[in-house]
């Protein structure tokens, strides 16, 4: 269907990939992962040609469709509603619908034979389409990306960049093509809206590659993983937890081999050295340099998994309540958030408040933290409770002209420099990296700051707003691995689900405008809401 030959791409003198190869089948559901920076949205633009191979090249039949959702989309704008951006994924039943409507036109003046068997035709090739319910595949998707009947008709541009990038993603996945390609789709869902893309996706008729953080999502939807490693492509047949397994296997056997052969080349090369001045034992000595030169290396393996080394300490811990929260009553216009909402937070509760977009989450984390009013409220912290928040508009607020070391140690002035650069390094910035501007680093980089200035400030309640978006898989680890060992209390909003597995002891969530509680891990919250949607 679509093969990669033998692909070399330089961006400057730096080689991304070399010699790569790839064949995608039909109907094939492949995950492309690997670290921020190795090339996964490069390979994307190598793919629908926006960038050119320095060597190898794509292929594909000329029939071959491709459709590509990547955050650049979040830019387009249309005075159009969404309803009519989405059915623009149906432009051939759109054309034929309006060559019918100027056939019956004509008809009303002249019937005539040619007409009705034009009529005929164009009628035949809509079923043929399926066309003749467009209108209501459309709405089902839009549904399904959250939006609400009355939404349809309202301008595309009226909406966020990420509703707008739901929009782009509805039309693509209505108009099927050969192979669809989504770069980071699940950024812009909330939890209802990817579970309803992974049900669309496991049905999905295509083949489609996408490149995700999201770990439940990979295994709900991929039957093959596809590594970006080493400027090379490594195929795994199965979805994103197959992948680790076998990873881990073939890990364990390339350390093995590799231990092996420098054990073999040690001992070859001691007895090179050994004989190397004896005549006697010339010819065994230059066989044995000859085999040293012809021989294949196996290249050694990083095992080291990223583990926090680093425990980041409050200052004084909290006193038994750490907030109490009673009449909470926000609303914007129209639309009520909350009415006389109440919760209580205790020392040492783990939060992770999830649910659908749109229900005020991020709303009650700027409440609480006293960065937005409500219209009326009583919070109250706890003796000795002190906050830190985070959200992703507060990367503005990072000093650009600091590197990172100067914007880590701003923070916490007690700390060390081998400290810092501790901190530094579990959040993937190494040695020389620590010298990095603020104002050179990509979105990623400048959350990862963000973060380790948070569990820097020593405070003993934290409040984390989408905390791992823009984030790879590693660094979302170190941050699971970081909240588990914090002594403090948090609450987290969050729809990656493997995070909040790892992290969360209870779980918020907001319905009928209060705030609700699950007294437990979100495996069993899971259960639970299985449990209770079948009595409904």
């Amino acid at each position: 269907m679509l093969t990669i030959d033998e692909l070399t791409y330089y961006v400057g003198a730096r080689s991304l990939y070399e010699k790569c190869s790839l064949a995608i089948k039909p109907k094939e559901k492949i995950g492309l992962i690997g670290l921020n920076g190795t090339g996964k949205s490069t390979l994307f633009k190598l793919i629908i040609g926006d960038l050119k191979p320095d060597a190898g090249a794509v292929n594909y039949p000329q029939d071959f469709t491709i459709g590509f959702l990547d955050q650049d989309l979040l830019s387009f704008r249309s005075q159009d509603s969404i309803k009519q951006v989405t059915m623009q994924a149906f432009a051939e039943v759109l054309t034929l619908e309006q060559k019918i409507a100027e056939v019956l036109e004509k008809m009303e003046e002249q019937y005539e034979d040619a007409l009705v068997d034009q009529l005929a035709k164009l009628q035949e090739r809509i079923e043929h389409l399926d066309g003749y319910d467009i209108e209501a595949k459309t709405e089902a998707v839009l549904a399904g990306m959250g939006f609400s009947n009355s939404d349809l008709d309202r301008p595309l541009e009226e909406f966020s960049g990420g509703w707008r990038m739901r929009v782009i993603l509805a039309k693509l996945l209505l108009q099927k093509p050969s192979l669809l390609m989504l770069d980071e789709p699940t950024n812009h869902l909330d939890l209802v809206s990817i579970k309803w893309l992974e049900e669309y996706l496991q049905s999905y008729d295509n083949a489609f590659i996408v490149i995700s953080h999201d770990r439940y999502f990979l295994d709900n939807v991929t039957n093959r993983t596809v590594e970006v490693y080493n400027k090379q492509l490594f195929s795994y047949a199965g979805n994103y937890s197959f992948y680790q397994t076998e990873k881990a296997t073939q890990t364990a056997l390339q350390e093995n081999a590799y231990k092996n052969q420098q054990k073999q080349i040690e001992q070859t090369s001691a007895f090179i050295e050994r004989f190397r001045s004896k005549s006697s034992k010339a010819k065994q000595v230059q066989s044995r340099v000859k085999m040293l030169d012809k021989m294949d290396r196996v290249a050694p393996v990083d095992t080291k998994a990223p583990t926090v080394r680093f425990r980041f300490n409050t200052q004084q811990p909290s006193g038994k309540v750490v907030a109490k929260l009673s009449g909470v009553t926000k609303r914007y216009d129209d639309l009520k958030l909350f009415h006389n909402a109440k919760a209580t937070i205790e020392r040492g509760d783990k939060i992770a408040l999830i649910g659908a977009n749109g229900k005020g989450k991020s709303t009650l984390l700027r409440i609480i933290a006293g960065h937005e009013p409500a219209d009326e409220a009583n919070i109250e912290l706890g003796y000795q409770a002190t906050i830190a928040f985070y959200a992703q508009h507060q990367l503005e607020s990072l000093n650009l002209e600091h590197n990172i070391f100067e914007e880590l140690q701003n923070m916490d002035q007690q700390r060390s420099e081998t400290e810092i650069r501790k901190v530094a390094g579990m959040f993937l910035f190494r040695k020389d990296d620590v010298y990095k501007k603020i104002r050179v680093l990509s979105g990623g980089e400048k959350s990862r700051v963000a973060l380790a200035k948070v569990l820097l400030s020593q405070v003993n309640f934290l409040l984390l707003d989408e905390p791992t978006n823009h984030l790879d898989m590693v660094s979302i680890d170190i941050l699971g691995q970081t909240l588990q060992q914090y002594q403090g209390t948090f609450i987290v909003v969050s729809h990656d689900r493997h995070f909040v597995s790892q992290v969360a002891n209870k779980i918020w969530y907001i319905e009928g405008q209060q705030i609700r509680e699950y007294p437990g891990d979100y495996t069993t919250y899971e259960y639970w809401l299985k449990h209770e949607q079948g009595k409904q």
